[in-house]
Parts: structure tokens; sequence; C-alpha cells
């Protein structure tokens, strides 16, 4: 069947092209120009088409921790995702016990593998965020469940997510971090440092060896000293990094998150959520990876230290807000879809509207509203 998108202006998002229609057949985008016709078409007159969103750091929504989540109860997650924009994720977890890890890689890879695009976002893999990580900068995660990078689990965890495992987080300051990295990023698995209190030199070493990704940052890292910039400010400096950041106005201050922007440049700067199992749910008492938080207004904290525990962040209010802070429409949704999808090496396939990538759009009204999510050319949402 071939559906035609009508008459919505494209932004692909590297370029305004206009009203334009898109042509979708086997899940790809096969034609983009005018007055095209299919089976099947979507009016899209007033609406911006955009690649669809894709967050890859996200730890739960509406109750499903990914640390402990049933494959069944991610599923529901991805089929909940779709009414913010969301077209794919990596299911983050926090530092846990092995066996903890293990099962949730696993269950993670069974969702994935069951997923179909009538069922919601795509489950693009794993994110380990812990556990080598570095006990002084826990933030709301057990420091318990901390330890030194070790390569074996690492090929363990691998074999659970089925190869799934696309992203881990680590300290690079831990002894045996560097050997790691090396061997992780041959693997194919992307490294995100973070959690962390290295130092400048320390970074740059980590750099050297392949990591390619700042976990949310500042957040849980070294501050910056005149002398001594620390983690967060060696990986803006570097231009080969890609910058996670979460722009709920709370994790950074505004002016903070202008200068990232302005650091790194739209190329670069990734927007994610962090978001945990109590966003999309009321204010009240949840857990994270078994430890009691609180919500408040929105804001999630760890109750035993007070500290920030993730975020009830969404995608599409993340593009909202880097609009509000003077980012440009184009460059804030570039930075939710292309730059994510090309830091976890799925640069070719998705997070652009271009000839022969993967159907994956959201349509927006003049507010950023998500009015319609299509995944490989499946309509899996339609607002009210």
């Amino acid at each position: 069947m071939k559906l035609v998108i009508k008459g919505g202006r494209v932004l692909t998002p590297f370029a305004d092209i206009g009203s334009k229609d898109i042509a979708i057949e086997s899940g790809r985008i096969q034609q983009i120009g005018e007055n095209l016709t299919g089976d099947k078409t979507i009016d899209a007159t007033g609406l911006i088409v955009a690649p669809g969103f894709i967050d890859t750091h996200f730890h739960g929504y509406g109750g499903v921790d990914f640390t402990t989540a049933s494959s069944s109860d991610i599923l529901k997650v991805s089929g909940l995702l779709v009414k913010h924009g969301v077209t794919g994720f990596l299911a983050s977890t926090v530092a846990a016990p092995h066996n903890q890890l293990i099962k949730a890689c696993n269950e993670i890879a069974q969702a994935a593998h069951a997923w179909n695009e009538g069922r919601g976002a795509r489950i693009l893999g794993v994110h380990l965020e812990g556990p080598y990580l570095n006990p002084k900068m826990r933030g709301a995660m057990n420091p318990g469940h901390f330890k030194n990078p070790s390569l074996q689990e690492l090929l363990e965890f691998q074999e659970e997510a089925r190869g799934l495992l696309k992203q881990v987080t680590v300290a690079p300051e831990l002894p045996g971090a560097y050997e790691f990295i090396r061997e992780a990023v041959k693997r194919g698995i992307v490294v995100s440092l973070g959690h962390s209190d290295a130092t400048y030199a320390e970074a740059m070493n980590a750099v050297l060896a392949g990591a390619s990704k700042a976990n949310h940052i500042f957040n849980q890292m070294r501050g910056f000293h005149h002398r001594e910039p620390g983690l967060a400010m060696a990986l803006l400096d570097q231009e080969n990094v890609y910058i996670e950041m979460i722009s709920d106005f709370i994790h950074l201050h505004p002016t903070t998150m202008r200068l990232v922007v302005k650091t790194a440049g739209p190329r670069r700067v990734i927007l994610i959520t962090d978001a945990v199992a109590a966003t999309g749910l009321p204010d009240g008492e949840y857990t994270l990876g078994g430890l009691k938080i609180i919500v408040k207004n929105g804001v999630s904290h760890l109750a035993e230290t007070g500290a920030l525990a993730g975020s009830t962040l969404t995608l599409d209010k993340a593009v909202s807000n880097m609009v509000k802070l003077g980012v440009s429409i184009q460059d804030a949704l570039r930075m939710a879809s292309t730059n994510p999808a090309q830091s976890i090496g799925l640069g070719g396939e998705f997070g652009v509207i271009a000839l022969g990538y993967n159907a994956d759009l959201v349509l927006l009204n003049d507010k950023l509203s998500v009015e319609k999510t299509i995944i490989g050319g499946v309509e899996a949402y339609q607002g009210d």
C-alpha cells in the first residue's frame, strides 16, 4: 500500500522545504514532491511534518521501570510514547544487582523482537546507565551496586540483550575504564561518560579510547574550575562527542542550556528525557531501581537524599522548551531526531526525511503539539 502525507510543511530537519507531499511504501520514504497520489492519504495541511523523535536515555513511563519491567510492560510503554511523537527509544536501566540487569537486558530484547509497527515506538536497544559509575556521583542510584568496569560482564549483558546493547555509561576515572571503553567500542557499543568525578585529562583519555557521548551534561559531573575544567568542559570541547541534555529547565538553568547549544552547536546536542516510571502519572511516591522517589509539582527527587531522580519530561515538551529558549524549530527537531539516531549508529536509517529512510514521522501543529505519529508508514497515533 502506498501512503501519501499531503501538503504539510516539511522540515527534514536540515531544511524547510515548504509544503510537500511524502509518499511511503514498504515502510520507507519513496517520493517527496507535489501532487503525489496513493492508496491512502493523510491531509497535513497547516501542520509541520518532521522526523520522529528518538529518546536514547529513558528509564520508564506510566508506572513501568525498565530496570525491573517485563517485556509486556515495555511494549505497553512503547504504545504510550507515540502520543509524544516518539518513534524510537533505548530502554535505560539504572545500577542494580548483576542478575537484575541480566534479566532486564533479556526482557528488553524480548520486547524488541515482539515489536511491530502497530505496537508503538520502536525499541531500539538497551542503555546501561551503570553499574560502572563513581559512588561520589551517585545521583539517584544505589552506590552499593556500583563496580569497576568489567568487559566479561558487559559481554554477558550483550548476549542477554541479543546484540541490542547499544550504549553504556561509564565513569572514566575507574580502574580499567580505558581498556573497557576501547573494547566496548570495538563491539559497536556506544560509550557515554557520566556519574563521574573525572578530571579534564581523564576525560580526554576516555575520548581518545573511543567514548563519544556525554551522559546528561553537567548533572552528576565534577564542577568547573578555571584551572581544572573537569569532565563536562572536556566533552563540550570535543567536536566528535555528542552532548545529552535534559531540557526541562530544572536539571539545567536556561543560561547553562544556551551555553551548551552555543558551545556544542545544533549538530552535537541530543535532547533526552531521563524520564522515570512516574512520568505521565500524578505527583506521589514511586520507585526508581528499588529506591523511593517523591514527585512533587512534576519534579522527581530521591526520598533519601533529595537529589533529582531523573525527570518526568517528555520529548515533545523538550522540543518545545528548546524553542522557548530561542533555538530554531529546525535545530530543536534535529536535536530530538537526527542527532540521537546518529549517536547510536542509526543515522542512515532514522532521523531524517529523505528518500530511502524509514518513514518514522511526527506531525505537529503550530504550538508544536503532536497531532499524528507515523511509524514505518503506519499511523500509530492520532490526536483528538
